[in-house]
């Protein structure tokens, strides 16, 4: 996993980490009221949990982003040595992908824990 870390980039990978602890961070703090009916203010919830959906956006298109910055300095790179192999070449899209995936995880994430607590959300208000 460390391996895969550095392979997609320490800088995006750990953007891409930071948004997935202030997504839990979130999703922690703001589910509390409901899970614990303390507190508890529906509309105000529902609001604070349509924000885990926009972190886990903000996750795809930040990883998204990384994949083509690398895809320009890939091509950069091509640009300049010339000639290059066809593997070689697929290595390098093969790694351009870890920081998409890492971001659709992530979103496929906050998707997961949005729908848990929507589902909750209603019945602790009746």
């Amino acid at each position: 996993m460390k391996e895969l870390f550095y392979m997609g980039g320490p800088l995006f990978m750990g953007i891409l980490t930071g948004e997935l602890i202030l997504l839990i961070a979130w999703a922690a703090y703001h589910s509390m009221p409901v899970i614990l009916k303390k507190d508890f203010d529906s509309a105000k919830s529902k609001s604070h949990l349509k924000h885990i959906k926009t972190i886990g956006t903000f996750a795809l298109v930040t990883g998204i982003l990384a994949q083509l910055i690398g895809f320009y300095e890939a091509f950069d790179a091509i640009e300049t040595a010339g000639d290059i192999s066809p593997s070689l070449l697929m290595g390098g899209l093969k790694v351009s992908l870890i920081t998409t995936l890492y971001g659709f995880f992530i979103y496929l994430f906050s998707l997961l824990i949005w729908f848990i607590m929507d589902l909750i959300n209603p019945k602790k208000t009746e």
